[in-house]
């Protein structure tokens, strides 16, 4: 069967570690047509839109993708795209395992966990309020008489929607995926204690759909702050986490940190019927064009992609080949190293080449 899949080559180093997972999976034997798109700063300069129609086109007449990383501005400027790009296309669950290899530097071992991140709600909704503002002000009146709490005039608002519909949705969509994938407990994380009627909603609402899997799946609740203590302390009694989407997103770069680092971290986002594969690790501008960055973690982003397409044999040859290559220690970029002056660190390309070796 061929595959018929839009490649986003992204900003910074994305064009890079796309490259570099694009010839890796080529290499699994599975046919492949790419049809490439753009996004970004390069989508941009060439078409005057960071998010053109005709990438988001692509993807939905495709129904899959791989994504290299996007920049996105702090503080000011346009939102993000990797935001733009879930919400467009309604994918509302996010995935991220963190799995320790042999070889990776990481004060832990045998950690194999899978964050599921609500993606379309929650405070990455995007819906706020700039301070100063005329709206904001008017705002800012209207909650201080509804609920009978001062709000500072010089305050930006954001609002953080949570609905019975996403968290039923994810929380499913995570018993489901433990089951698919042989995991044995779901653990919901929440702040329900304090947001009593949104994470507090997202509680309720993953509870009654935990009923539906009694006897199949073990369950339990943790609140979010101890949730971050308890993965340091004793990271091995968690299996797969469900969360919403702004702590989904903190807790999941605390599990990249477990096992090495956003360096070896895969991401999947999924909706129905469509989804989108992108390293968790940003841009990083500055190593543009040096073939220096370390491509595991969009190799492996390629890895969920090929379980997703239901291309198993292919999706264990190139995790065991990125395994492989890992725990021999001799084909790495230099952030695998102790001594950056290491001379067996090699680039981009040629860790691509020594993964590629271990799969023929």
């Amino acid at each position: 069967m061929t595959h018929k899949i839009t490649l986003i080559p992204g900003d910074g180093i994305g064009p890079e570690v796309c490259l570099a997972a694009k010839r890796c999976i080529e290499a699994t034997g599975i046919k492949i047509v790419w049809e490439e798109a753009l996004a970004g700063s390069l989508a941009l300069e060439k078409t005057g839109e960071l998010l053109p129609q005709s990438t988001l086109d692509s993807i939905r007449k495709n129904k899959v993708a791989l994504k290299g990383p996007i920049v996105t501005p702090i503080g000011e400027g346009f939102r993000s795209v990797n935001v733009g790009i879930r919400q467009a296309l309604g994918l509302y669950a996010c995935l991220r395992p963190a799995k320790t290899y042999p070889g990776v530097k990481s004060l832990y071992k045998d950690i194999d966990l899978v964050i599921v991140r609500e993606n379309s709600e929650d405070l990455y909704a995007g819906i706020e309020f700039e301070e100063g503002k005329p709206g904001t002000k008017r705002l800012i009146a209207q909650i201080e008489t509804e609920s009978k709490k001062h709000i500072r005039a010089d305050s930006g608002l954001s609002i953080k929607p949570i609905s019975r519909t996403a968290s039923e949705r994810i929380v499913r969509f995570a018993f489901e995926y433990a089951i698919a994938h042989g995991r044995k407990k779901v653990t919901i994380v929440h702040k329900a204690n304090i947001m009593k009627f949104t994470d507090g909603l997202f509680l309720k609402a993953g509870r009654e759909v935990a009923k539906e899997y009694a006897g199949k799946i073990n369950f339990e609740e943790a609140i979010v702050d101890n949730m971050c203590m308890q993965l340091v302390q004793k990271p091995h009694r968690y299996d797969l986490l469900v969360l919403p989407n702004l702590y989904g997103d903190i807790l999941s770069d605390l599990c990249a940190g477990l096992v090495g680092g956003l360096g070896i971290a895969p991401g999947a986002n999924i909706g129905d019927g469509l989804a989108v594969f992108e390293a968790v690790h940003g841009s990083a501008p500055k190593y543009q064009g040096l073939n220096k960055v370390n491509p595991t973690a969009m190799i492996l982003s390629g890895v969920l992609m090929l379980e997703y397409l239901q291309e198993e044999p292919a999706a264990r040859k190139l995790e065991n080949a990125v395994s492989a290559v890992i725990a021999e220690g001799r084909h790495l970029t230099y952030d695998f190293k102790s001594d950056p002056q290491d001379p067996s660190i090699v680039g981009t390309q040629e860790m691509a080449d020594a993964i590629i070796e271990k799969i023929k």
